[in-house]
């Protein structure tokens, strides 16, 4: 069930509704329901991998507290990851294994007959695994208490707002707001609808207008040149950013409206100032996950230079194969990785060539060309995210500055056929240049907290075009989220 389709118009209002009318001490129960309904929407056999994830993590959990050494409670927990992170490699990661394999004996000239089978990727799989092994990791700690009620914990990892794309909750954040009483709110009921009505926008208007272009260069790369891709990683770089914070939005907007708070998952990633700006601010569930449960626990930078850059780039190299079981995701982690190592070594110089006094000339264009020079970093990276093989990915960075010859008319024609119709090209103008307004100025000032301020009939007014806008840019045919297939 996508959260943009009729079902999902449907089927939200009437869990909310029901949920506030409902007895305290049976809406967890009712939630529990809904989420597995909303998961199963998609293939009911796949609510047998939730569940099992559920009972392994929740068993291990409930066990530790009896083990009777730390030895014991740490055999337990290897337990429960293995068994996870078995599912997880088995539906997800096991045809690039053993198509890897395949590869490296054939160069060796020893052979091999790969596996031939492969399985549908569960949506969602990753991320409520992730939240599920997160939970556990906290009760090895000794961070939380194991939650004794099996009920409220699949709850907790199957909760439909975010069980199929985040933000990965932390269970120190969302398992005690399943014990409080939620009562009927009406500024979390208008503060949520406004944060799904702009993940909508976000969604619907531009990830779904630019998408159109950005598929057809990426679906045939080879057939075109610089201009083309670079056009089309531009447009990329949006339509990804509005895609999965549209999600994050919406998700947060249901949630809100029923009194649930689900953590920030996106705070103006393409103005940061570098490349470990941005990771603070992108898909923060998830950074921050693998800080506390990867990174840390490597050792982090507590053990010397070379052993931080060591872990920083295996963090950054399971982060890329997180995405996805291909080559190109594991580069274009490697990319962000060895480009922060950079930045880290190199930080103590610029800091001190670049050394401006705040409030000049010189700070402020040092602050632009930081802003640029990683967003240029950062797009130039999402060549290997989006690329479909690693063969499209080479072809891409080799040919960024075939360039031909620049005229207006090589453009107009680059741009026909990137967009193939007229009418997919004014509709990105009608689009695209107005978020990028709105973007910079809710940078810069608050546009919910201007919003606020405007008197009822205008924000009213505001609201039915918004709708309308939304409406009017529609799709007939509704695109999955992109972080679905992770």
């Amino acid at each position: 069930m996508l959260f943009n389709s009729l079902e999902f118009i449907l089927f939200f209002p009437i869990v909310a509704t029901v949920y506030f009318l409902i007895p305290h001490k049976f809406r967890w129960a009712f939630l529990l329901a809904a989420s597995y309904f909303f998961y199963m929407c998609w293939n009911p056999s796949y609510a047998l991998l939730l569940l099992t994830s559920t009972a392994v993590t929740y068993t291990v959990s409930i066990m530790m507290p009896k083990g009777k050494s730390r030895r014991a409670k740490k055999v337990l927990l290897t337990v429960g990851i293995a068994v996870n992170l078995a599912i997880l490699f088995t539906f997800k990661y096991f045809e690039f294994f053993t198509s890897g394999l395949y590869y490296v004996l054939d160069r060796l000239n020893v052979q091999y007959s790969p596996i031939g089978y492969s399985l549908l990727l569960p949506v969602g799989i990753s991320f409520y695994t992730f939240q599920a092994l997160g939970y556990s990791i906290d009760v090895y700690r000794g961070d939380i208490e194991p939650q004794k009620h099996f009920g409220k914990y699949a709850l907790f990892v199957s909760f439909f707002p975010q069980l199929v794309a985040g933000p990965i909750e932390r269970s120190k954040n969302l398992l005690p707001q399943f014990e409080k009483i939620h009562r009927f709110d009406y500024s979390n009921a208008v503060n949520g609808l406004k944060l799904m009505l702009w993940g909508y926008y976000k969604k619907i208007v531009i990830a779904d207008t630019v998408c159109v272009a950005v598929n057809t260069v990426f679906n045939n790369i080879k057939v075109f040149d610089g201009i083309a891709i670079i056009i089309a990683t531009l447009l990329f770089s949006i339509q990804i950013f509005c895609d999965f914070s549209g999600y994050s939005d919406i998700a947060r907007g249901c949630a809100l409206v029923m009194g649930f708070k689900l953590m920030k998952n996106f705070e103006h990633p393409y103005f940061s100032h570098s490349l470990k700006e941005f990771w603070g601010s992108w898909h923060i569930s998830l950074s921050t996950w693998f800080k506390d449960y990867l990174y840390i626990p490597l050792g982090g930078n507590r053990k010397g230079k070379i052993r931080r850059c060591i872990n920083l780039l295996i963090t950054f190299l399971v982060s890329g194969l997180w995405h996805g079981a291909n080559i190109t995701f594991v580069i274009w982690g490697a990319v962000h990785g060895l480009l922060q190592i950079i930045g880290g070594i190199t930080k103590p110089l610029r800091d001190k060539v670049f050394n401006f006094k705040s409030g000049t000339l010189a700070y402020y264009l040092r602050n632009a060309t930081g802003v640029a020079v990683t967003f240029i970093t950062v797009c130039f990276a999402w060549i290997f995210f989006r690329a479909d093989s690693f063969s499209d990915a080479v072809y891409a960075v080799s040919h960024l500055f075939d360039w031909g010859t620049l005229s207006f008319s090589y453009i107009f024609s680059e741009l026909k056929l990137i967009f193939g119709t007229r009418a997919e090209f004014y509709r990105l103008v009608a689009t695209v240049p107005l978020f990028i307004v709105l973007s910079i100025f809710d940078r810069y000032k608050s546009v919910n907290i201007v919003f606020s301020k405007l008197c009822s009939p205008v924000r009213a007014f505001i609201y039915v075009m918004f709708i309308t806008y939304i409406l009017l840019f529609a799709r007939a045919e509704m695109q999955d989220f992109i972080y679905f297939q992770f």
